[in-house]
């Protein structure tokens, strides 16, 4: 019987999934071996060097990779909170036993041997948001389930946070599209991705003209909504007014220019008081739910200035004011994507060849075996190798989300997507850090970065849902 059962197991796996991942995985290595060549030992197998070293962590991902095909896949479903209460404990375990690397307290070590337990929470994680949304009276219709999601990912979250880890914790955020696609409001999906954009342009943008904006933009839209109503009318025609005044000032009146924000609150106060005394005039809630959304945005890109001085560390500041255009220091905080950028542009389309990249050779790159491998691509294998590097992630991630829709059971295809958006994240997050579109986050790049954690980790994560695939045809609920 148990022969039967590997058998059907084996039939169902989805083999072309297995070979993209197996693809990925000797790419990955052998770019390891290029970034971090050494003439003295030159063997791809020389275990002192981290390639030697990559082709161990492969070997236990293949064992691994069977023990997780191996299991029975209810057991995923059934232990998914059992799960996530060991990564939570791991992950406040290392606060207090860890190891500092690179200014993160993110790591347990054990002679030799390190293991970040962030890299296995995103597993917890996702099992957990998969057993929660696909249980039976699970619906975004009831706030109380955005509350028990919040707390889901809050928790490791705040404790990431804590370990000046903030890249990994962005992984959670990825989570949205998952709850877009199981029926979240579009209203907040949209509203989130709002959000981003107003934190990007209150950085760029003075906070007081960008408060001015917001607060022109909500009454504009009360107009548009309203139509000809005169109370609408007087709200619009007196923020119109103010802004003008408050403009005029700061430009004919520099020295005021630095109590601009504090005049434009006052306004905010002043336009939020004269909606609530006409709501109670006119009885019409748009001029509430404009005042809401006045008030709310106006604090946001007001909290954006604390939020960046205060929450952030210094090196993630600078490496976002890089990334805006802000600072332009090729020499500190953007020495890394400055020369990744060289050693990616200099690849050309087909590339330096294999061993002949010079920026990687000379290590003008830091971290080149780790979060900026992709460099390495560019430069040895040029536009080409990015090419097909691009072409196997988009087909990877692809195939997830099309084998999770086709699943009968609502916990695999949750977890399906799941799967998907986090390597999407990475990937999107890791190549765009390397070519200047994203900050620098320290996020591995998935089955490329060297590194034992970051392997094991997607490689479980993968896996568990090519077990849960291959059971889709035994699974109803």
């Amino acid at each position: 019987m148990q022969q039967g059962r590997r058998n059907s197991i084996l039939a169902n796996i989805d083999w072309v999934i297995v070979f993209l991942y197996l693809a990925l995985v000797f790419m990955g290595w052998v770019n390891i071996y290029s970034a971090v060549y050494d003439d003295t030992h030159q063997s791809i197998f020389d275990i002192s060097c981290q390639y030697g070293k990559q082709l161990i962590w492969i070997g236990a991902a293949v064992v691994v990779i069977v023990a997780v095909v191996l299991i029975d896949s209810k057991f995923y479903s059934t232990f998914a909170y059992v799960l996530y209460a060991i990564g939570c404990l791991l992950l406040l375990s290392v606060l207090l036993f860890g190891r500092e690397v690179n200014g993160a307290k993110a790591w347990f070590e054990i002679g030799t041997f390190r293991m970040q337990p962030v890299e296995f929470a995103k597993i917890a994680v996702c099992l957990a948001m998969a057993r929660f949304m696909s249980s039976e009276n699970f619906s975004f219709k009831y706030v109380r389930n955005y509350l028990y999601i919040g707390i889901i990912l809050g928790i490791p979250m705040l404790t990431i946070l804590l370990q000046n880890d903030t890249g990994s914790a962005l992984v959670f955020c990825t989570f949205i599209f998952v709850m877009f696609r199981e029926g979240m409001n579009r209203i907040l999906f949209i509203s989130a991705f709002a959000l981003i954009f107003l934190f990007i342009m209150a950085l760029i943008v003075d906070t007081a003209l960008l408060m001015l904006i917001v607060g022109l933009l909500c009454t504009t839209g009360l107009l548009v909504v309203c139509g000809r109503n005169k109370y609408t009318r007087i709200v619009f025609y007196l923020s119109l007014v103010y802004s003008a005044v408050i403009v005029t000032l700061c430009i004919l009146s520099p020295e005021h220019a630095e109590k601009s924000v504090s005049y434009a609150m006052i306004g905010y106060g002043v336009m939020s008081l004269l909606m609530i005394v006409l709501y109670f005039i006119s009885k019409m809630k748009p001029l509430i739910f404009a005042m809401i959304l006045m008030v709310g945005m106006g604090g946001f890109v007001y909290s954006v200035d604390y939020i960046f001085n205060n929450v952030l560390q210094a090196h993630q500041q600078s490496r976002i004011m890089d990334l805006l255009g802000k600072n332009e220091d090729v020499l500190g905080t953007g020495y890394n994507v400055h020369q990744s950028k060289i050693a990616i542009g200099s690849g050309g389309i087909l590339g330096k060849g294999f061993l002949h990249g010079t920026q990687t050779k000379y290590k003008f790159v830091p971290e080149q075996s780790t979060d900026f491998i992709f460099c390495t691509i560019g430069e040895e294998w040029g536009l080409l190798g990015i090419t097909v590097i691009l072409i196997l992630f988009g087909a990877l991630i692809i195939r997830i989300i099309n084998k999770a829709e086709r699943q009968r059971s609502t916990f695999s295809r949750i977890y399906g997507y799941g799967v998907a958006s986090i390597l999407f994240f990475h990937v999107a997050i890791n190549i765009g850090m390397t070519i200047g579109l994203a900050p620098v986050v320290g996020i591995p790049l998935p089955f490329f970065s060297y590194g034992g954690s970051s392997l094991w980790a997607f490689t479980i994560l993968l896996f568990i849902f090519v077990r849960l695939d291959a059971d889709r045809l035994q699974v109803f609920r």
